[in-house]
């Protein structure tokens, strides 16, 4: 399994309520931090959200991820941020 880390700050909720609705995604809370991880084997290997969905704006979007567990990020450019396993 792997996962990515975003710190619950009000300027990341958008983040997490993209993963909240979609399906293929889980969302729970460690410490002071959002974990997005696979909810599913079925669904595709992949955490991939859109910045224009989640309403961010560029300079949180870029600073959004605070950590990774056995995950790397294959894209984060101005349209979306995709992790996969490590």
């Amino acid at each position: 399994m792997f996962s990515m880390y975003v710190l619950d700050i009000p300027e990341n909720l958008g983040i997490v309520e993209v993963s909240n609705e979609d399906s293929s995604l889980r969302v729970d809370r460690v410490g002071p931090y959002f974990r997005i991880s696979i909810g599913s084997r079925e669904y595709n290997p992949e955490i991939s959200i859109d910045r224009r969905e989640s309403g961010c704006r560029h300079a949180v979007w870029y600073s959004c991820v605070a950590g990774l567990a056995n995950a790397q990020i294959i894209q984060h450019d101005k349209d979306a941020l995709r992790v996969v396993a490590r």
